[in-house]
């Protein structure tokens, strides 16, 4: 096995272009947020990229990728403190780039992960809350699911697939989302209904999401070719078919539509074509977007109905689209794009596993919750969220109050 230069560096840029999406991602969130969180708010997103760094290097990746343990977990001993990593590809994972590269594109998928969820459960967890949330959920959520799917663990054994994370992100992320609200409990604030602080500011994330995504799904080939190709066609495909239904749907159900929508229904686009992306042809990565903005439309309605304060939609823009994502690859996967066709064995694969991630996802992020919240206030004070977390916790601002 010999590194192929070419190959590293498209995978250098698409290991840069995800970690790209986290700021991305604070940007979007905190445009979202109210005036007094906003710093708070992006806060979650950037401290994520020091502590799960520091956690994938110790420990972490070998839990995810090392040698198999039963099908459950990898050996975390493997590839602890960098120990067997080094600019030699790996004979399982990657054969044509270095495998410190593989590290670290892994890495940033699982450092934007807890940030994914903390848009719903806004103005609910102080910061002791968030970063026991952020390592233990890593830890007991987000390494075994990866193994189990990307690690050689016993969902990838049965023939599940998910290209680039719609299961292992998505989903997890979507799910835990709902556990949160559903535990937190809502804001005790008169008016639940976000007051976006920034429109300009969300709109930058969404671009810098948009330029990112198309890193972290091509780059799930592991290589540059046709099926990385493939990849960042479709994501830009689901991007924009998305945005259509979503805001056709709006247009129709709500009648009218706002900037959010064409914001949010871009993100649900992607989210639901990100498991699909190497395993579709275009023509079912339209029909996959189209899709995307009406079921993650249903799902945002129905969570309303239900009164869950999901701040800013999390569960049903991730949640459901990455979960939707997996389902849909079972029936239009192609054969002559990657090696998978769709059928009904494998729609049951797909939609056994998925349901399996989703429900692990969601009872371990409430007993997370519920044992951090034993040892420890996890809630921020009725007065500090009444001045603002950025003010209460941070000392700093913003915007200028006053």
């Amino acid at each position: 096995m010999t590194v192929n230069n070419g190959d590293t560096a498209f995978m250098m840029l698409a290991t840069a272009m995800v970690c790209l999406m986290t700021p991305g991602l604070a940007f979007f969130y905190g445009g979202l947020a109210r005036k007094r969180n906003v710093l708070y708010m992006m806060l979650q997103s950037f401290i994520s990229m020091g502590i799960i760094t520091m956690l994938w290097i110790f420990g972490g990746f070998g839990l995810a990728f090392g040698k198999d343990i039963h099908g459950i977990i990898g050996n975390i001993t493997d590839y602890f403190a960098f120990s067997n990593i080094d600019f030699v590809p790996s004979g399982v994972y990657a054969a044509s780039i270095p495998f410190a590269l593989f590290f670290a594109y892994q890495m940033m998928f699982c450092v934007i992960t807890v940030p994914l969820m903390s848009g719903a459960f806004a103005e609910r967890l102080n910061m002791k809350g968030y970063i026991g949330l952020l390592i233990f959920w890593t830890i007991l959520v987000y390494l075994p699911v990866c193994h189990w799917v990307w690690g050689q663990g016993f969902l990838a054994s049965l023939g599940f697939v998910d290209f680039a994370g719609g299961a292992v992100i998505h989903t997890t992320a979507g799910f835990a989302a709902l556990a949160a609200v559903l535990f937190l409990g809502k804001r005790n604030i008169e008016n639940r209904e976000m007051s976006p602080s920034n429109l300009m500011a969300a709109a930058e994330g969404t671009g810098l999401l948009w330029f990112g995504w198309f890193g972290f799904n091509a780059g799930g080939a592991l290589q540059a070719g046709v099926l990385a190709a493939t990849a960042f066609v479709n994501t830009a495909i689901g991007l924009a078919a998305g945005m259509v239904s979503w805001c056709i749907y709006a247009q129709i159900v709500r009648k009218k539509v706002n900037f959010v929508d064409v914001l949010t229904g871009s993100v649900a686009g992607l989210a639901t074509i990100t498991p699909a992306a190497g395993y579709v042809n275009m023509r079912s990565a339209i029909v996959i977007g189209l899709l995307a903005g009406i079921i993650c439309n249903i799902a945002l309605s129905f969570q309303e109905k239900k009164g869950w304060d999901d701040a800013l939609g999390v569960w049903g823009v991730h949640g459901i689209g990455g979960f939707s994502g997996i389902i849909l690859t079972g029936i239009f996967a192609s054969k002559s794009v990657n090696g998978v066709s769709g059928s009904v064995h494998q729609f049951l694969v797909q939609t056994l596993s998925v349901i399996f991630i989703a429900v692990y996802s969601f009872i371990l992020t409430v007993i997370i919750l519920k044992v951090l919240g034993k040892c420890m206030d996890i809630k921020p004070l009725d007065k500090q969220v009444q001045e603002g977390l950025d003010s209460a916790l941070l000392d700093e601002n913003s915007y200028d109050m006053f």
